[in-house]
């Protein structure tokens, strides 16, 4: 792989991204519905992918206009910020007709998001300018000002061109603007777990590497479908580092707060900051790796160093 870290960002015209601020339920909606009622006269296909409570909101105060519109719990949709760009804003607009605009309202953090989810979060809402880069898309963000700590709304204005303030329906741009700053600073190594299973691996070892996570996470309480998605995502990342890292790397296992977390560490250097996040065509051989474990972990985490790649995923218990 490449050393250099390739550098996405560019004009986004006709994509739009506004940042919407609120602080209660009236401003919510004062924002929301009329973004969605203007889609629908305009005969966009429109999506809302918010958490739970909001999404109520929003479908109880459309009335029989909610049947028009694809309707997402953010919480299950987005557990995983990683799969939100592919599983949920690219898979709705690419079943779009070619050429035609979407609009999407998309809430991908919230309070109680935890510590360990947010960097994921950040860095999703900063490619989303990458992943529609061109694209004939809206994509509007609601942040809830009075309940989000101020580094994430400090963050927003980075991540998006545009923001509505509070009681607003007007768009300002945004002079601090800089999504491929947000990439890089939360781009954070991740702190070593000593006490994890471990095991170095090359080409000849690929199975018994397979073998080792599943076993752990077995050991650990993963059952059913849970552990298999644990060794489908084990068999990617490992695989991807015997073709594309170096020819070997490092797995380890372990358990943490409710969850077992699967990393893989090898000295490949991801150039693509897009990798994982965006879906990938049909025809094409390969690539699928980091998306795939994207669609079925809890929780991934990428981090690019000098010493190599390491990707860590959470599958909860």
């Amino acid at each position: 792989m490449s050393t250099a870290v390739t550098e996405p960002f560019g004009p986004l015209d006709p994509f739009a991204h506004p940042a919407l601020f609120y602080r209660d339920e009236q401003e919510y909606l004062d924002g929301t519905l009329p973004f969605v009622r203007d889609g629908l006269d305009a005969g966009e296909p429109v999506a809302v992918a918010v958490p739970g409570k909001n999404l109520a909101l929003i479908r109880d105060a459309l009335g029989d206009a909610a049947e028009n519109v694809r309707l997402l719990d953010m919480r299950e949709a987005g557990r995983n910020p990683g799969r939100i760009i592919p599983g949920v804003l690219r898979a709705f607009a690419d079943a779009q007709p070619a050429g035609r605009r979407v609009r999407i309202i998309g809430e991908p953090i919230w309070a109680g998001r935890s510590g360990i989810e947010y960097p994921a979060c950040a860095q999703h809402e900063a490619l989303i300018n990458a992943a529609f880069q061109g694209r004939a898309a809206t994509i509007m963000c609601p942040y809830d000002v009075a309940q989000l700590p101020e580094h994430m709304v400090t963050d927003a204005y980075a991540t998006h061109p545009t923001v509505i303030h509070p009681g607003s329906r007007a768009e300002q741009d945004s002079a601090a603007y800089a999504p491929g700053d947000v990439v890089a600073r939360y781009n954070e190594a991740l702190p070593p777990v000593p006490e994890a299973l471990m095991f170095a691996f090359d080409s000849d070892s690929l199975p018994h590497a397979r073998h080792l996570a599943v076993g752990e996470g077995a050991r650990l309480g993963l059952v059913g479908v849970k552990l298999d998605d644990l060794a489908l995502a084990t068999a990617e990342l490992t695989t991807n580092s015997v073709v594309h890292g170096g020819g070997s790397g490092v797995l380890r296992v372990w358990p943490e707060d409710g969850y077992v977390v699967c990393e893989v560490h090898d000295d490949g250097h991801l150039a693509d900051v897009l990798a994982g996040r965006r879906p990938v065509p049909r025809d094409q051989r390969g690539g699928r790796g980091i998306l795939l474990v994207n669609l079925i972990a809890d929780l991934v985490r990428v981090h690019r160093g000098d010493s190599g790649t390491t990707v860590r995923c959470w599958f909860a218990r």
